[in-house]
């Protein structure tokens, strides 16, 4: 792929990143039209056009303080797991992973489960996303000690341990909701289906270090994982120490999907299927793939949340629910081609 097709797909997503930042903006139960929120994000950005669309006191509020949070959220988590999933991809030479695969998304929802059996969820707003990302990491490190064996991590071992603890954590996980009362079960069935409501300043305070941080070092591991991408054998012939760069990116990616997940819940299909379209895109080379996959990710699961409140009158879907409704034709669709190429 040339320079050129790339430079057009770049403006191509950055479009469609303003597009979607629109109209989530605009997006909701509370009146407030497409061309009042580009107005408003002119004036806040000190541009002088469309100065003469009103905006009430109320509208700038709900925008400033409820649509705005949100819609920031959904960006970083957006780019956080679709970066997690395009770095596991490279990992594990395969399309069809994604950041669930060692344990993140069952680890996460323990320590949810353990928050809201305590009631620190209902004492602190942080409570609850701290013990996720908790669960989330004790979970993954468990998958990355097991299977560890003599300095080295066997891809297909890794696999089959991050599977292992991940029916182990589901297991707990529902031996803890046996014993919940059912305004907890509740609780906790809102939060694996995922979702950015009720988000503030403080989720995405909570969320822009990790996760900025985990995409920034990812970005700059791009080289590295084009040569770990080709194969163990291939990387060890060009003096690459496997063991230690494959740890590196799974932390990482580790950090930067337990953030996204300990602040919107279980949201599937970001990390699989955005990584791979972009794949198609923009080609395998990482130092372009990933950041195609982070404005992609981005406004997938920002417009996903934006249709979730459109479609409904006076009523929302969550935002995971519209991610598995758009994302399982898809990956229905990877797993019958990567059948057809066996």
């Amino acid at each position: 792929m040339n320079n050129y097709h790339r430079k057009l797909i770049s403006i191509i997503l950055f479009v469609a990143l303003l597009l979607v930042i629109c109209i989530s903006l605009s997006a909701g139960q509370y009146d407030l039209s497409f061309t009042q929120v580009v107005a408003w994000f002119f004036h806040k950005m000190g541009i002088p056009l469309l100065e003469n669309v009103d905006i009430t006191e109320q509208q700038e509020a709900v925008l400033m303080f409820i649509r705005s949070p949100r819609t920031v959220v959904g960006l970083l988590v957006g780019a956080g797991l679709a970066a997690s999933g395009a770095v596991l991809q490279g990992v594990f030479s395969n399309p069809l992973a994604d950041p669930g695969i060692i344990g993140v998304s069952s680890g996460a929802t323990f320590g949810a489960v353990i928050a809201i059996i305590i009631g620190i969820n209902s004492t602190s707003l942080m409570g609850l996303p701290v013990c996720a990302f908790i669960g989330a990491v004790v979970a993954v490190s468990l998958t990355i000690g097991l299977a560890t064996r003599h300095g080295r991590i066997p891809v297909l071992t890794l696999l089959l341990a991050g599977v292992v603890v991940g029916m182990l954590f589901s297991a707990l996980t529902a031996a803890m909701l046996t014993i919940m009362e059912d305004h907890k079960v509740q609780q906790y069935l809102f939060w694996t289906i995922g979702s950015l409501d009720y988000r503030r300043w403080e989720h995405v305070l909570m969320g822009a270090v990790p996760i900025s941080l985990g995409i920034i070092i990812m970005i700059l591991l791009a080289r590295h994982l084009n040569i770990l991408a080709l194969g163990e054998a291939e990387a060890k012939a060009v003096g690459m120490n496997v063991t230690k760069f494959r740890l590196i990116l799974l932390a990482v990616a580790t950090m930067t999907t337990a953030s996204s997940v300990c602040i919107t819940g279980s949201i599937g299909f970001v990390g699989l299927i955005i990584p791979h379209m972009m794949r198609m895109l923009v080609g395998p080379n990482h130092r372009y793939l990933l950041p195609a996959s982070i404005v992609g990710g981005a406004v997938f699961l920002v417009f996903c949340d934006a249709m979730g409140r459109m479609l409904l009158p006076n009523s929302e879907i969550n935002v995971g629910i519209m991610t598995a409704l758009l994302g399982t034709p898809y990956f229905l669709y990877l797993l019958r081609k990567n059948m057809d190429i066996r």
